[in-house]
């Protein structure tokens, strides 16, 4: 008999991909929102179509900071996923995200809102940040969106950023 992988390993192990399109010089991050077991839209992070790609405008340190220390240009993964779906139309409520760093805040909120009601994240966006706590996690707990560390098996991934 074949063995199958299971959905979160085939999901994950893409998202891992993903992150490697990214043209991020400081991290790279990728995801795959999902319903009913079918992809509706993918994203990583970088800056928005038509402007410049950090790792070629600035390839020594990566796009200017904002006053939060955040990247002046750059939209995070799990929003370019959002933005995509919901550009072509496509519902994103009830749908379940899959994410190789967990959202912080900001998208926690759009995640919520929109009415995403599952996380599955890799990393801890409040470990990367060195922060005790992780404020996007938090938030999506306490508003009744699931969220799970994803620690399941992708045996053929063999290098993230």
């Amino acid at each position: 008999m074949i063995e199958r992988p299971e959905f979160d390993d085939i999901y994950m192990e893409l998202a891992v991909n993903l992150a490697k399109r990214s043209h991020c010089i400081k991290r790279h991050v990728g995801a795959v929102l999902t319903k009913d077991t079918r992809i509706i839209s993918i994203g990583y992070n970088g800056p928005p179509a038509g402007t410049h790609n950090c790792d070629e405008e600035w390839p020594e340190q990566g796009c200017p900071r904002s006053s939060k220390g955040s990247c002046s240009l750059a939209l995070h993964a799990e929003q370019n996923a959002i933005l995509y779906a919901v550009k072509n139309k496509s519902s994103v409520e009830k749908s379940t995200l899959y994410i190789t760093l967990s959202p912080c805040l900001s998208c926690a909120r759009i995640i919520f809102a929109m009415g995403i009601c599952k996380v599955i994240y890799l990393k801890s966006y409040g470990a990367y940040k060195g922060l005790e706590i992780d404020e996007g996690l938090d938030f999506l707990n306490r508003f009744g969106v699931e969220t799970q560390q994803y620690l399941g098996d992708m045996e053929h991934v063999t290098h993230m950023i």
